[in-house]
């Protein structure tokens, strides 16, 4: 059975953990954030931000009304963040021009990928907003235990965790003075993890593996898969499941040939909306997986046992549980319980 994904609105499942009021910020305030240190004299205005998952958490903080552009999409954004959506200007689906974030006139670019705005990001460099006078925000979880200048998306030194998520979200409720929202999005990230992680120990699975394929530069060549140490590796880690792939790299390319021969329990593709690459449409990747000499011949394809999950659940960012939560429910579905 192919599992299809499930929308799972943010704090939606259980009931949030109790959270004792935080106190408000005490401007001026300096943090550290991706090896430089931000001063912020009051809360921005407005913020423009270049990745997904940037803007979904500021949505999530209820600051639709402070951002005034957004870019880098992969999927539709959250249902319930869609009419604060609407109102905001989309600069590019992809990748901005320098000259397209300028032109807004933010009081912060929030970021969700340094090798978009970074020593070498394709939109400036973090100097090059800071010399116009507009800071720059990125998120923790694209640069804490991670050298970003290895592999083409960078390369983890240790495990990603959802505790860099949370320390995103807590930097930019501190940043904006909303810490309440803040905190209360932490427990209710943190709760429907754990739950979901507990779903899965109630299955007592054994030897199941797996495989994260994202997308492929043509749909004939290897794909880009995740790596050992990614978000896939973290739901992997957590759910009791082996991750087929060795790589520290954050999603190497790895031949068809050797998933192949590693023969993984389960397959979990990405569906988005972005269409960069032939790979970006899942029904491609379903129909190479079915009709490829190689990879239809793993057991994962012969006993349909392929998870489709958005994109952006794949990545390090707040929906990185919603795809914990899929994952969880997916093993089940697949008959892999004892």
């Amino acid at each position: 059975m192919t599992v299809s994904p499930v929308a799972l609105a943010v704090g939606s499942l259980g009931l949030l953990t109790a959270v004792a009021a935080a106190e408000p910020t005490k401007y001026p305030l300096a943090l550290e954030n991706c090896g430089e240190t931000l001063t912020f004299q009051n809360a921005p205005a407005s913020t423009v931000t270049v990745g997904q998952a940037a803007t979904e958490v500021l949505y999530s903080l209820g600051l639709g009304d402070r951002v005034t552009g957004t870019s880098v999409w992969f999927n539709e954004v959250l249902p319930e963040f869609k009419e604060v959506n609407d109102k905001v200007e989309r600069l590019a689906d992809n990748d901005p021009s320098f000259e397209s974030v300028v032109a807004k006139k933010p009081e912060l670019v929030t970021v969700q990928f340094i090798w978009h705005v970074g020593p070498d990001g394709i939109v400036a460099s973090r100097t090059q907003f800071h010399d116009v006078g507009i800071p720059t925000y990125v998120l923790p979880a694209d640069c804490v235990a991670k050298d970003n200048t290895i592999g083409v998306d960078g390369t983890r030194s240790e495990l990603f965790s959802t505790r860099t998520i949370h320390q995103g979200v807590r930097e930019l409720a501190e940043i904006f003075d909303v810490q309440d929202k803040g905190e209360e999005l932490v427990a209710s990230l943190t709760e429907r993890e754990n739950a979901a992680i507990e779903e899965a120990k109630a299955l007592n699975l054994e030897g199941v593996s797996a495989v994260f394929w994202f997308s492929s530069a043509e749909m004939d060549i290897d794909p880009y898969v995740a790596g050992r140490k990614g978000a896939p590796a973290y739901m992997m880690d957590k759910l009791g499941i082996r991750n087929v792939v060795e790589s520290d790299e954050e999603w190497p390319v790895v031949g068809w040939e050797t998933i192949a021969k590693a023969n993984p329990t389960l397959i979990v593709i990405a569906k988005m909306d972005r269409r960069r690459f032939p790979a970006d449409d899942y029904e491609k990747k379903l129909e190479f997986l079915k009709s490829d000499p190689v990879a239809s011949q793993m057991d994962a394809v012969k006993n349909s046992r392929i998870v489709v999950m958005d994109a952006h659940a794949m990545g390090a960012t707040i929906r990185t549980v919603a795809g914990i939560e899929m994952l969880s429910k997916s093993l089940k579905g697949c008959g892999l319980a004892k």
